[in-house]
């Protein structure tokens, strides 16, 4: 699969877990990219867009709910579909991601398959 990927998470051992299950699902690797933050996602992302960002919401520097709320103003991101990857359970502020164009949640701790099942049901959206 070509899709590009963009994997959003302060933890490097979700980002190595995520990219596993990404890439078992059917990616390739050079597609896969990974950033710490919101900033260095929106940074990533200017430089080179993704198809897919899995985004966790509690990061330092810039959360995920910020970076949705930025990615929401830029025209040129509208075609980046958002996942959200987290431990996040606030029934508010995950209305108002899905207001702002997130289209799937996967709670932390997670299992490999359920990664792997979601960025699967995203490839087949596209």
């Amino acid at each position: 699969m070509n899709y590009r990927i963009l994997i959003v998470d302060d933890s490097p051992l979700l980002r190595a877990t995520a990219r596993r299950a990404v890439l078992q699902a059917g990616a390739s690797a050079e597609n896969v990219r990974e950033a710490q933050n919101g900033k260095e996602a929106l940074d990533a992302l200017s430089k080179e867009p993704a198809d897919i960002v899995l985004l966790d919401i509690n990061m330092p520097v810039m959360d995920g709910y910020q970076f949705v709320e930025e990615k929401a103003r830029r025209p040129e991101l509208a075609a980046t579909r958002v996942a959200l990857v987290t431990t996040e359970g606030n029934k508010k502020r995950l209305a108002r991601m899905t207001e702002l164009g997130v289209e799937h949640y996967l709670r932390k701790p997670f299992e490999p398959e359920d990664l792997r099942a979601l960025v699967g049901v995203m490839f087949e959206g596209k």
